[in-house]
């Protein structure tokens, strides 16, 4: 018996919308990372985008567990010397573009390298309930009805 080897042709790419609202963060981003590899599909291949498009509205209304939004902190630097800077989780959740909250805690759960960067293409994150995809049919997918602690109402 072969080995299945999955070929670029033979993926078949669904589109899923989630809604984020009082979803607990790192539990949505493990999925939709889980599902942006394509590693929840019976031809999934390491080597090949197996995965599907994501879009995900309500990220401004996403949860934190414990003291997340007060200890939280993101670094990044500038490139300058002295430049280091940083932003509590709090701040970029009120703030301008709080769908980057998403984006960051899903690009940090898929690999590194080109095939990561292709993967990361198909994740749409949207701070409102708007979204430009609706030609393409999104199915509603779930998460809170997956696992009870999914879900924060607190």
């Amino acid at each position: 018996m072969k080995t299945y080897s999955a070929r670029p042709a033979d993926v078949e790419r669904k589109w899923f919308v989630i809604d984020a609202e009082d979803l607990v963060l790192g539990r949505l981003a493990s999925i939709v990372s889980l599902r942006l590899r394509g590693k929840h599909k019976t031809m999934y291949t390491p080597h090949i985008d197996c995965g599907d498009n994501i879009i995900i509205i309500n990220a401004e209304k996403v949860k934190l567990t414990g003291r997340k939004l007060e200890n939280k902190t993101f670094y990044w630097h500038t490139g300058y010397p002295g430049g280091i800077k940083e932003r509590k989780t709090g701040q970029i959740l009120e703030g301008r573009f709080p769908e980057r909250v998403i984006e960051k805690a899903v690009e940090r759960m898929i690999s590194r390298n080109p095939l990561g960067r292709q993967q990361m293409r198909k994740l749409h994150v949207y701070a409102g309930t708007e979204h430009p995809h609706t030609a393409q049919n999104p199915e509603v997918l779930d998460i809170a009805a997956m696992n009870p602690k999914n879900k924060r109402s607190a």
